[in-house]
């Protein structure tokens, strides 16, 4: 395989698409420009300031453009000047200080003091994963005010966060989605330097860090890339507007600039891995996908690094070709979100049935997301009206992320509702519970642990009122063709997006803190039980039925064997199938009034009993002993 890996990077490099772009800082106060700009006649440097200057640039192959400037080292403002008139930030821009519009700013990267050097990554399968959004994580929403809350993630048992797309989006709020400027990082963050803190922060406490990236469509303000080339595509179109050109005329370049940036997060930053936003935006009828020529690059990244470092997409394709390896004709990305693992819980716990709701609700859908992966694997999609996905079940389980919420899950809601207020606390802990046993790696939404209730909402913060207002507007429309009654929440408004932070003082008190002390132990007991944390689907059971919404669920890895005893109803029930022959230990019941339930009715011991009584919504977990 290495050698394949060779003959392909040869091969991207005769291609052009191996050319760092940016600005370089070279010492001596001095830097070097290339910026990729193939119909451009002219182009030239400005670094702004007193006093300003201006100097040609030269063209080379494959439309890339080039200088050095000495007396332009780092922190130097800058912009490029196209074709003798239009100055424009630089489109590979590390830092843009006074946002999305102004001169971009020189950053180097050697000069940033790392104390990681021992840290060599965790294996993925490894992984706790918790998603965190930087503005509204803390008050202060920067990056620096996450680190003193960082070991409070690692006592829950977190071993990886995960932050929301932190490239230059437009004003101080935004989910991150509206990005202009991919190398950029967010300055009301805090900005490059920050990220790095945070980043070498996590490491020394042992916490991997993932980064969610967005390489299907950029930002409406702000986006300056179409005046340097064609990096949009009129051929296709994403929900978010026009999609990346990975296959048309000049994609080379293209390709280039997302593949560096890539490179560029996990060289620069220290990021352990990317998260691949909506890859199903993704357009590209090339011979070679643009994600399989990105996963090829990384994996190659990887070896001269010495250690592993992961893609993660999002897609809600149901397509196993994203994660299936090479020599399987897929895409070889390391593993992909399992958003019908969500949806089945979800639909069970909620009684929801709107939108892509509308396919789940059925215990067996559960039951087949705990088996497969995918439970739309080919079947019709009543919600799609036609077939949907392909199968699964030969996929290692590591190569999923499941979750019960994440920022789209409850931010796509029109009032942001998180599954705290949709669902009594009885069912918060059966989901969680459901969660942690699943052989998949698991992703924690920021508060879900604890049951925050303040809502996660959609929020902007653009310049220009024409978008607001168009924003403002398309929202209603996708509220209103949903059913939806009555209008949105102002994404504008400032108070939006303080209503979503995290209300830290609630953490440990009364129910909160109960639910708290109920992740750490399921987390806990994960951990360190070989059955849970070792992820084989082939060594799992489950009896489930539509009839009752009882699931019994079997895990082992060697002697360690586990029994799993869901109760999805909300009432009480009686399993009167016959006690199994061999011993289990209770090592954990939601409805333990330690946790705040209603006290627990199953044994603490069964082995050949004839029925047991299960609580509704009731998540208990046995250990296995030895047999009769």
């Amino acid at each position: 395989m290495a050698e394949v890996i060779l003959i392909n990077r040869a091969h991207i490099c005769a291609m052009g698409r191996d050319i760092e772009i940016g600005a370089k800082c070279l010492g001596n106060n001095t830097c070097e420009f290339t910026v990729w700009a193939p119909l451009a006649e002219r182009m030239s440097l400005r670094i702004t300031g007193s006093p300003r200057k201006e100097i040609p640039m030269s063209r080379e192959e494959k439309g890339y453009w080039r200088t050095t400037a000495e007396g332009a080292g780092m922190g130097c403002r800058y912009q490029y000047i196209i074709n003798g008139s239009l100055a424009r930030p630089d489109p590979a821009s590390n830092y843009q200080p006074d946002g999305v519009h102004e001169p971009s700013q020189a950053v180097d990267h050697g000069g940033f003091s790392w104390n990681d050097r021992s840290w060599k990554g965790i294996p993925l399968e490894k992984y706790i994963m918790y998603e965190l959004h930087v503005g509204a994580f803390t008050p202060e929403g920067t990056f620096d005010a996450v680190i003193p809350r960082l070991d409070a993630l690692r006592d829950l048992g977190i071993s990886a966060i995960e932050i929301m797309p932190v490239a230059q989006f437009p004003g101080a709020r935004n989910w991150g989605y509206d990005g202009a400027y991919p190398y950029a990082v967010q300055n009301s963050y805090g900005g490059p330097d920050a990220l790095k803190r945070l980043a070498d922060a996590c490491h020394v406490k042992g916490l991997a860090v993932i980064l969610d990236v967005v390489y299907n469509h950029l930002g409406p303000e702000g986006n300056y890339l179409p005046d340097f080339g064609p990096y949009l595509s009129s051929r296709y179109r994403t929900p978010w507007g026009s999609a990346i050109n990975y296959d048309g005329e000049y994609s080379d370049g293209v390709r280039n600039f997302f593949i560096q940036n890539a490179l560029y997060w996990l060289e620069n930053y220290h990021i352990d891995g990317l998260r691949l936003d909506a890859v199903h935006g993704i357009v590209d009828m090339s011979a070679v996908h643009i994600l399989s020529e990105l996963a090829e690059r990384v994996e190659a990244f990887s070896k001269s690094k010495g250690r592993d470092y992961f893609l993660i997409a999002e897609s809600d394709l149901n397509d196993s070709r994203i994660v299936r390896r090479r020599k399987e004709g897929g895409y070889q990305i390391h593993s992909q979100w399992l958003d019908d693992f969500h949806h089945a819980v979800h639909a069970l716990i909620t009684g929801e049935r709107a939108g892509y709701y509308r396919d789940f609700g059925l215990p067996h859908h559960l039951g087949k997301a705990l088996e497969e992966g995918f439970v739309y694997s080919g079947q019709y999609s009543g919600y799609r009206k036609r077939m949907h996905g392909n199968s699964s079940g030969d996929i290692p389980a590591e190569r999923f992320i499941a979750f019960i919420q994440n920022h789209d899950q409850v931010g796509n809601r029109m009032n942001g509702e998180r599954l705290s207020a949709l669902a009594g606390f009885e069912a918060l802990k059966l989901a969680a519970g459901t969660l942690i046993v699943a052989p998949y790696i698991p992703l924690i939404f920021m508060g879900e642990e604890y049951a925050e209730d303040s809502p996660f909402l959609y929020f902007i913060s653009h310049g220009d009122p024409g978008l607001v207002e168009a924003v403002r507007q398309g929202r209603k429309r996708e509220f209103e063709a949903a059913g939806g009654r009555g209008d949105p929440p102002e994404p504008q408004d400032p108070e939006t997006m303080s209503s979503s932070r995290l209300a830290w003082e609630k953490r440990e008190d009364g129910a909160h803190g109960a639910l708290l002390s109920y992740y750490r132990n399921l987390i806990s007991l994960r951990k360190g039980t070989a059955a849970l944390n070792q992820l084989r689907r082939d060594r799992m059971r489950v009896r489930c039925s539509d009839k009752d919404e009882l699931f019994f669920i079997t895990r082992s890895h060697g002697n360690s064997r586990i029994l799993c005893v869901l109760n999805y109803s909300d009432r009480e029930l009686t399993d009167r199938a016959g006690g199994p022959r061999e011993e289990w230990v209770k090592i954990a019941d939601s409805a333990d009034d330690r946790w705040m339930g209603p006290g627990y009715t199953a044994p603490e011991r069964i082995r050949g009993v004839k029925h047991i009584d299960i609580r509704p919504y009731n998540f208990l977990l046995y250990r296995g002993g030895g047999k009769k």
